[in-house]
């Protein structure tokens, strides 16, 4: 009965995905609003009164995470009021990028310990001289003091700021940033996350038009514990920012959490056209991923071929610009693994100089390919590359992307022991990497690993015949990601093996 009852939740969910394929995609053509909408901030500083409405722009940029256009912003403050301290901080502000891997890039320590510092030389009012001081923290001894030790120390500084300001509504948000950003990724229970979206849902009533509101709330919810908070900012937030690309791609990440599919590629559809006129490649990509997922999951597989013509159309991308290096590296993998194309997954081919984290998505498709066409010697080759980045980044001091390249190396061996007929070490290593993979939280720069390590045990389960062990692990990679195709053909491929009743 088990098994009956799951197949009428499967038969449900196809069908609504089914249907969904051939609803319009309404409010896809997205038209930039003239004159530029970012929603409104109110900042006030000791700087030239000519120039609050400028630097209040800058800010309104910086919470939507549009770091060049800030950039320029606060420079353009500086530039016009050469003793505006905070136009300084918030220069610096836009090297960092809290909820970013690197949050913050080599290149740009020196510049940003530059403008800090001349920030802190002009001074400010008290509360301004706080703003700059904090964020003196996470640029000090960065070659000798870890980031997260340092972004610790920014976010207890931040707390007690925003313990002195209660009524300043900056205070609290940048608090609340700070606090997601120093989330520690294997923490289940939620704790910063919870405290960042307290305090942002009760500013949202307040302050319904401030970008960076509802945008880290999104970022707040971002797990699957809290995702359906994180619904009703994900509606708004586009209609606050529309001006900027991130504002319009930020929403996918609920509709990601909840396998709400369509609106997913409503919303990074927008995205991309606005990234794509604007000429932030990177913001593209990252909208293209999203969109490549969400449509793979309706089974959309024609649109997802047009995407990746377009990437294959894309010149001079950047190997070391994560963001760039990462969705590049993704999307095709994605395509031919989803569809369980092995023969497509082995033709991948890396990008070429790109950083190890990018470089473990090919490896790990390619061996994907290898093993389930049962050619064991040439997958191992391709997992002996995966152990290589996995050391990289341990030496580099990554925990979480060792985690994540450790995963992949376990689930690509337990494919390999399965060729190879050595069943039950392939049911351990693969789940020894679910259980790994579900103890640490996804970063925001992906909509998820290419095929979860969960639903990759109910699959290997299924084909070994353990059908009743593969229900349970294909709820459980369901309650973590509904309605992924993947989950939903597994559950489907196990209720058409239950005998059927007799009339």
């Amino acid at each position: 009965m088990l098994i009956r009852d799951m197949w009428k939740r499967v038969v449900g969910f196809l069908t609504i995905s089914i249907l969904g394929t051939c609803l319009p995609l309404q409010a896809a053509e997205h038209e930039h609003p003239v004159p530029e909408k970012l929603g409104t901030v109110q900042f006030p500083t000791s700087c030239s009164s000519k120039e609050q409405k400028n630097f209040q722009r800058a800010v309104a940029l910086l919470h939507s995470f549009a770091y060049s256009a800030a950039e320029k912003a606060f420079g353009d403050v500086a530039k016009a009021d050469p003793k505006c301290a905070m136009a300084h901080w918030g220069i610096a502000m836009t090297y960092f990028h809290p909820l970013w891997p690197p949050p913050l890039a080599a290149a740009d320590v020196v510049r940003g310990q530059a403008e800090i510092e001349h920030a802190a030389q002009l001074g400010g009012s008290e509360r301004e001289r706080e703003f700059i001081e904090a964020l003196k923290l996470i640029y000090m001894n960065a070659d000798s003091v870890a980031y997260r030790q340092r972004a610790e120390r920014y976010t207890l500084a931040m707390g007690k700021l925003a313990e002195r300001n209660p009524d300043d509504v900056e205070c609290q948000v940048f608090y609340a940033l700070a606090l997601i950003a120093s989330a520690s990724p294997s923490d289940r229970t939620h704790a910063n996350e919870k405290k960042a979206a307290n305090l942002l849902e009760s500013l949202f009533r307040k302050y319904p038009q401030h970008p960076g509101i509802p945008h880290y709330l999104i970022h707040a919810c971002d797990n699957a514990e809290m995702a359906s908070r994180g619904v009703e900012p994900a509606r708004i937030y586009s209609q606050i920012a529309p001006s900027a690309p991130h504002a319009l791609h930020m929403p996918s990440h609920i509709y990601t959490r909840l396998g709400m599919w369509q609106e997913s590629i409503v919303s990074n559809t927008a995205a991309r056209k606005a990234a794509h006129e604007q000429g932030d490649i990177g913001e593209e990509l990252h909208a293209m991923d999203y969109l490549t997922y969400a449509n793979l999951q309706l089974g959309r597989d024609q649109d997802v071929a047009r995407v990746l013509d377009d990437l294959r159309k894309m010149t001079n991308l950047s190997p070391k610009y994560f963001k760039v290096a990462y969705a590049a590296s993704a999307m095709p993998a994605r395509y031919a693994i989803e569809r369980r194309q092995w023969n497509e997954a082995t033709r991948l081919a890396p990008m070429a100089d790109a950083l190890p984290q990018a470089t473990a998505i090919t490896a790990w498709s390619r061996a994907i390919g290898f093993a389930r066409n049962r050619q064991a010697s040439a997958a191992r080759d391709e997992a002996a590359k995966l152990a290589s980045a996995y050391e990289q980044m341990r030496a580099a001091g990554d925990e979480y992307w060792a985690t994540q390249i450790h995963v992949q190396l376990n689930s690509a061996l337990a494919w390999i022991n399965y060729a190879e007929g050595k069943t039950d070490e392939a049911v351990k290593l693969m789940r020894d990497a679910a259980d790994e993979e579900d103890a640490v939280e996804k970063l925001p720069v992906t909509p998820g690993a290419i095929v979860p390590a969960r639903e990759q045990l109910g699959d290997l389960l299924l084909e070994t015949g353990d059908a009743k062990a593969a229900v349970k692990e294909f709820n459980s990679a369901f309650a973590q990601a509904p309605r992924r195709r993947g989950t939903l053909m597994g559950m489907a491929r196990v209720a058409a093996m239950e005998p059927k009743e007799s009339d």
